[in-house]
Order: C-alpha cells, then structure tokens, then sequence
C-alpha cells in the first residue's frame, strides 16, 4: 500500500506527457490494483497521451487535459482540479516531476498526494518521496515504486505493461487504410518524438525494408504527423518494382490504432521510441536501435527484444541533438549489421 495507509477506494493519477512514459506507467496502474483491491483507478492525460488510456484495462476514467506540454495553463489545472473535486478520490499519484503538474491534486483538495521530490514541489504533494537513482535506475520502477509504501523492496518481477486490442476495431481500420494480411509484416517506427538524436538514418531503414520486401514480405511505416516526411523519404529510398508493398501509415491512425495493427505485425525495427514501448506492451519481436538513450533507463518491457547499439563512448548522451554533430552513435551503425542481428534471432 502507499503512503502508509489503508487501501484506497479511489485513485487518480497524474500521467506522463510522453507516449512511452504513459505505456510505462501502465506497470505502476497494475501494481496500483494489487496494493487496493478493488478501487477505482482513473488517470488524468494530455492530448498526446490521453487515447492510450482506451487500450488499459486497470483505467476506469481516463480525464482529458486540455494543456500543451509544459504549458502552466493554471486556470485549465484549475478546472480540471475542481471537476476532480466531486469525485472525491482519496489518493493521488503525481508522475511528472514538474511543480505545474502537481497542481491539480492541490486545487481538487485529494487528501494524499504522492511523487518523487522535483522541482519547487514541497507543499504541493504531502508524500515526497526522495529519488536515489542507483537503487531505481529504470524508469519503470521509478513509477512502480510510488505504488508501494516508503523503503519497500519492489516485487519481481515487476508487473509489465499489457496494452488491450480490439479485433472489430483493428477490422475497420484495416479496411479504411486499405492493409491487407496476406504477406508477414515488418513494422519500421523511424521517428522519435524526443529529437534526431535519437533517429537511425532513413537510408538504413529503407535497405532493411528493400531487403524485406524481396523476400515477399510487405512493409508498414508507422508514426505521428511529424513523420511523414520521414517515411517519404524513406519510401523513396525504396526500388519502385517493390514501394508498392510499403504502406505509409505515418499520420493516418490514431494511437488506438496503432496499437490494434501493431498486435497484427511479426517484427518491429524501431528507434528509442513511445512506439517501441507500444510494441514491447503487445511482446511484438523487436529489435531496438540505441544511440543517444540507453536501455539501461528505458528498456523494452517484453521477452522478444533485442538491442542494436554500437555503445559509442560518447553514448549515451542523452541529447536531443548530438552535441559532437556527428551521430555517430547511429550514423555508423550499419543495415548490414542490423540484418545480421535479425537474421541471428530467427528472423
């Protein structure tokens, strides 16, 4: 239980802003209704984040909140604090570490308000909790963490995000996207909503899809509206006879969506992204490009993953861009490489 105290009967909790964060933070939803039998767990969201929360089934109520990332926006927190107020939850849980995000607990007057220790936040949460990083290096258990009482040793394994899916759902936006499943499917995910850092080059992903689609494989791209010039580019780096069998999916699906086709892919090949937590959530074979993160932080939370990274000394970085301006640490990983990764894992 948290905060020292008896199960509570309702739960809010403050979610991340980050698509990979939220699908993380699935695991802590899960310990959450082990440590409280029963309750009734909702989750407030931004947009970016907030369509996920369909696709988790320990999520009663998913709350909308109306802000763009690290805006203050205090009336909206206000609002959205006094809608909270006639729900009367007994406990809430602060996710991200910034003051701004804590405030919305305050205004709905929840009596316990938990989170890690961030940022002018003493007053606004009343269980602050001390972060030592080396005890809990993984953000996932940084979120699982906060489910259970100060000084708990956490169980393991740790509970595991599990996103749901919905075959009638998945059905008609086969349909709408004109997709069919007649040949196996590699999913490539060359986006990454954090930075280009963080981006294998376009023309590695398109010899790996060219090498796939001659095999009698099809390809689906995935990704946001921020993609699409990437898997433009990357389509064209694509032999003609076969970009015929390479689906641009980026921007065209909500992220229901995307989970309901990425249950239907075989293999994903995909940066450090919020769609390689997807992924790992419906335990898809994956394979994972590092450059400037490192699956020491943010690992991928399934059986079927493999790690693709060349451990640069100058990686992980932790950048957005690189700060040398090279990027090698992505550049100079090779297709041929990667293929002989998949290939070595059955594929």
């Amino acid at each position: 239980m948290a905060a020292d105290s008896c199960p509570a009967k309702k739960i809010v909790v403050i979610g991340p802003s980050w698509v990979g964060d939220m699908v993380m933070a699935q695991a802590m939803f899960a310990s959450l209704a082990t440590q409280n039998p029963g309750c009734i767990l909702d989750v407030v969201a931004p947009s970016a984040t907030y369509p996920l929360l369909a696709r988790m089934g320990e999520v009663s109520k998913g709350w909308l909140l109306d802000v763009e990332h690290g805006q203050l926006a205090v009336m909206k927190r206000y609002r959205m604090g006094l809608a909270l107020r006639h729900e009367a939850y007994d406990r809430a849980y602060v996710l991200p570490n910034s003051f701004k995000s804590a405030l919305v607990p305050v205004f709905a007057g929840i009596p316990e308000r938990i989170g890690w220790r961030g940022e002018g936040r003493f007053g606004v949460l009343n269980d602050l909790r001390i972060l030592s990083p080396s005890t809990l290096p993984l953000m996932v258990e940084r979120f699982v963490s906060l489910a259970y009482d100060k000084g708990v040793e956490l169980p393991q394994p740790l509970c595991r995000p599990r996103l749901t899916t919905d075959q009638d759902a998945a059905a008609d936006t086969l349909r709408k996207l004109q997709l069919e499943l007649h040949r196996p499917i590699l999913a490539l995910c060359p986006g990454a909503e954090y930075g280009v850092a963080k981006q294998w080059p376009v023309a590695h992903y398109g010899l790996v899809a060219e090498h796939f689609l001659a095999l009698g494989w099809q390809v689906w791209v995935f990704g946001s509206r921020k993609d699409i010039t990437t898997a433009g580019r990357l389509r064209d780096r694509i032999s003609p006879q076969l970009r015929d069998l390479c689906f641009d999916l980026t921007g065209k699906t909500s992220l229901p969506e995307v989970v309901d086709l990425m249950a239907l892919v075989e293999v994903v090949l995909t940066n450090d992204s919020g769609l390689m937590h997807i992924a790992a959530a419906l335990d898809r074979q994956l394979f994972i490009l590092y450059g400037s993160s490192s699956p020491q932080f943010t690992p991928p939370l399934c059986d079927q993953a493999t790690i693709i990274s060349l451990d640069l000394p100058c990686s992980p970085c932790f950048k957005r861009t690189c700060p040398l301006g090279h990027t090698d640490c992505l550049n100079e990983l090779k297709a041929d490489r990667v293929l002989e990764e998949m290939k070595s894992a059955g594929v």
